[in-house]
């Protein structure tokens, strides 16, 4: 009776076999996740992140960004700001980069581009978060703080007022920091105790800052040595200053040893023999000024002198215009035109070309550099 021989394998050949999933996929990919204030759904994050490998489900994604941004311009209901909000959402948990391809800068600049004139939504928390959101991916974030405070837009809410200050204290305009956060403080902006909280942190790094600042300049002179001077047991060299080379100083001298010996060309350097200058290939006489300047003078000619030879023969008639020639259009291009055509007519309102990612990215790389740039002037700040 013949035994089957079975083979035993080990548990993670076994596991690498069966496919399954552990959840803990991300970690593969998680230098490419950008952060979140709320955290990340850790099944939604795996889920996108498969989109790296598989076209199938990078297709889906984009298709269904085209629906919600169908649903946006659908919208009938009471809140119109509440579908900008799920889109801005669901694009952040579906493209964890977050970058220029994911098409969230330009829903950003959309969003609050379609709200900026609404006294409804001025004082709006969900609102101002979409603005701070936009100030965090554009390079010059201060111009849109400046905007909202021009415009009114959540100045009563901490959270701005915190934002800014930050903001202001990272590019080291500290007084101008320290003045947003007492007009937030005055202005009684809620919740009142977090904003004076971050105040009185605000105001213990500036102290910190400003001694730290102090004690540099206190610090007192390196002693100066002279050349050849023995450290003692211990003591830096980082810490003494150079020597002096003054050589009419006899403490530099160096006691007991030999004097350096400085080397001297002995062909043509003798000190009795005065310095004689080769005249071989000098002038001996400059001209006068006109032959010094013969360069300069030069006689101007007359150019109507010279006509241009013309071809002999008869001129034609004015050309008639040919019938128009028909273009050929490719049916598959002439399909794919009908669907951006398509796209462009249901999302009238972000205008966005999501079949082209390199338009995506060079419209976002505009919107950094130029956050303001669809706003009307009358509303930008002076």
């Amino acid at each position: 009776m013949a035994e089957t021989a079975i083979e035993k394998v080990d548990p993670e050949t076994e596991f690498l076999a069966s496919k399954r999933q552990t959840g803990n996929e991300w970690e593969t990919f998680k230098e490419n996740v950008r952060p979140l204030k709320r955290g990340r759904n850790v099944n939604l994050l795996n889920h996108a992140l498969k989109s790296y490998t598989d076209n199938n489900l990078k297709n889906s994604l984009y298709e269904h960004r085209r629906k919600l941004i169908e649903a946006i311009d659908e919208y009938k209901g009471e809140d119109p700001l509440l579908p900008w909000l799920q889109c801005i959402k669901w694009v952040q948990e579906a493209f964890p980069p977050c970058g220029d391809g994911s098409g969230l800068v330009v829903i950003y600049e959309k969003c609050v581009q379609a709200f900026w004139d609404s006294d409804r939504y001025k004082d709006d928390l969900r609102y101002l978060k979409v603005w701070l959101e936009y100030a965090d991916n554009c390079l010059d974030a201060e111009v849109i703080y400046a905007f909202l405070e021009a415009n009114g837009i959540g100045k009563t809410h901490s959270d701005f007022y915190i934002s800014y200050g930050l903001h202001l204290e990272s590019k080291n305009k500290i007084k101008t920091a320290n003045r947003i956060l007492e007009l937030g403080i005055s202005r009684n902006a809620q919740p009142v105790e977090k904003l004076k909280a971050a105040y009185r942190k605000f105001v213990a790094r500036s102290m910190a800052r400003s001694k730290a600042t102090d004690d540099s300049m206190e610090k007192p002179p390196a002693p100066v040595r002279s050349f050849g001077t023995v450290l003692a047991k211990g003591q830096n060299r980082t810490h003494l200053a150079p020597f002096k080379s003054d050589p009419s100083d006899s403490n530099n001298s160096r006691s007991g040893a030999a004097p350096l010996s400085v080397y001297k060309d002995s062909v043509g350097c003798d000190d009795s023999i005065p310095h004689q200058t080769d005249i071989s290939n000098s002038w001996h006489t400059l001209g006068p000024r006109a032959e010094r300047n013969k360069e300069n003078n030069a006689i101007p000619g007359k150019w109507k002198s010279y006509k241009i030879p013309q071809r002999p023969g008869t001129r034609t008639g004015i050309a008639t215009a040919s019938a128009c020639i028909p273009v050929f259009v490719d049916e598959e291009c002439q399909e794919s035109q009908n669907v951006k055509e398509k796209s462009k007519k249901s999302s009238r309102l972000l205008q966005l070309r999501w079949e082209n990612e390199k338009d995506l990215k060079r419209e976002t790389e505009q919107i950094r550099k130029n956050p303001l740039r669809k706003f009307p002037q009358s509303s930008l700040p002076r």
